[in-house]
């Protein structure tokens, strides 16, 4: 393959699985390893044989969502996932930028869009690699590589922090993924979008924002309206945001 950016490509129709292979194939860079139907032969796929994912958001068994969400939090969170679906409503495409896809492509779609999804996403793709390659470790980043014995350099914001793996009592991994990827670097989410990006209720939301601010990994901020209490909002820490898996 040389080099080329392994594509997965997740449809439950047979024709739009052939349709969209042959659009990856024919684009330099780009290799199709396999292709699915449901979302757990997906989920079932070897994931370090993949790069990108085309995942559809409507499947037959397991909603596109739910894959993104167990790919983000039970294995596989270095693959990078491009969506290609009919779905147009808010909160399945709130869901899905939340879990920091690649993109979000609308069907039906013309060969010539998926080809600049794709050329784009090369290009952010070695641009990051280039800056891991370059950029100088911090401490942490140092102490954990001598602790894991290497150093997570993925293109999305999968955030696993090290220092989360002692948990406070009450407090879940997954949750905590699920938490820390509807933040963002640059805009500024309340308590209350992430708890329902999240669908927690507010209480156990702030619970974990709260504990990703102790850990430095988000900041916290307050906006001040005219009237009442200030509203508290969290994003993802700059320090922190091109790669959150080395604190």
């Amino acid at each position: 393959m040389n080099g080329n950016i392994r594509v997965l490509v997740v449809d439950d129709d047979r024709g739009a699985r052939a349709l969209h292979s042959g659009f990856v194939a024919a684009t330099s860079g780009f290799t199709v390893v396999g292709t699915a139907a449901s979302g757990r032969e997906a989920l079932g796929f070897e994931v370090d044989a993949v790069d990108l994912i085309l995942l559809d958001m409507r499947l037959p068994d397991i909603s596109g969502i739910e894959v993104l969400h167990r790919l983000r939090t039970i294995g596989g969170s270095e693959v990078d996932v491009l969506v290609i679906s009919s779905s147009q409503d808010q909160t399945t495409v709130r869901q899905a930028l939340a879990a920091h896809v690649v993109g979000y492509l609308i069907k039906p779609f013309t060969e010539s869009a998926l080809r600049a999804q794709l050329e784009q996403y090369r290009t952010r793709r070695q641009q990051a690699q280039q800056d891991a390659r370059e950029r100088p470790l911090s401490q942490g980043e140092i102490d954990r590589l001598l602790a894991t014995g290497g150093i997570r350099t993925g293109t999305h914001a999968d955030m696993t922090p090290a220092a989360a793996l002692a948990l406070p009592k009450g407090l879940a991994q997954p949750t905590l993924d699920r938490v820390a990827a509807a933040l963002d670097p640059v805009i500024a989410r309340s308590g209350a979008d992430v708890a329902a990006t999240c669908d927690l209720s507010r209480a156990t939301a702030h619970r974990y924002l709260t504990h990703l601010v102790d850990l430095g990994l988000v900041d916290r901020a307050h906006r001040y309206g005219k009237r009442g209490r200030p509203e508290v909002l969290y994003r993802l820490a700059p320090a922190h945001a091109s790669d959150p898996t080395t604190r």
